[in-house]
């Protein structure tokens, strides 16, 4: 079946474009939802237009959201969880977690099917991708660390990081 995007879809294509896709996909998903017409002789037609005013607002809506994907930019989220010996969780941390994380430090609602990444099931630091549009994906760091244990140890580095930093001037004067 062929359609004409009336809107951008995530990894089909983008407004105005004319794409072949299964018969189902089609019917049950981009024509209800309004992402979608038929591809007729009229809609060819129109495609022009709905590539001009997809193209406004695709630049109006990457304008709003180019501070929000500046502020996720570089965001570190972490996560203390039960893992075992080999430091495999118990559990897993999902892209409904860090959405919510992300909205708990930017108070901006992110929805998990923004987030980009695999579910995690090992300790460890990961990276995950926030699509906010097609054009910005800004990219926040996860780190998952051991329930008890490893978050002394996270909490002591920042901690001891600031204080090397402070002395290395004051040992480089006396040797000048």
């Amino acid at each position: 079946m062929k359609v004409m995007l009336l809107k951008d879809v995530y990894k089909l294509g983008r407004a105005g474009d004319i794409k072949k896709v299964a018969d189902g996909y089609g019917r049950n998903f981009l024509i209800p939802q309004g992402f979608a017409v038929l591809a007729t002789a009229g809609a060819l037609k129109q495609a022009e237009k709905v590539r001009k005013q997809a193209e406004i607002r695709r630049a109006e809506l990457n304008s709003e959201l180019k501070g929000l994907a500046e502020q996720i930019n570089g965001i570190t989220v972490t996560f203390s969880a039960k893992a075992g010996e080999t430091g495999k969780l118990y559990g897993s941390i999902t892209t409904q977690d860090v959405a919510t994380a992300i909205a708990e430090k930017t108070r901006y609602e992110i929805k998990k099917q923004q987030v980009d990444m695999q579910p995690i099931r090992n300790l460890g630091e990961f990276a995950a991708r926030v699509r906010l549009t097609m054009d910005l994906v800004p990219e926040v760091k996860v780190i998952v660390y051991r329930e008890g244990e490893a978050f002394e140890e996270t909490t002591q580095a920042e901690t001891a990081t600031p204080a090397p930093e402070a002395e290395a001037p004051a040992e480089a004067a006396p040797e000048a």
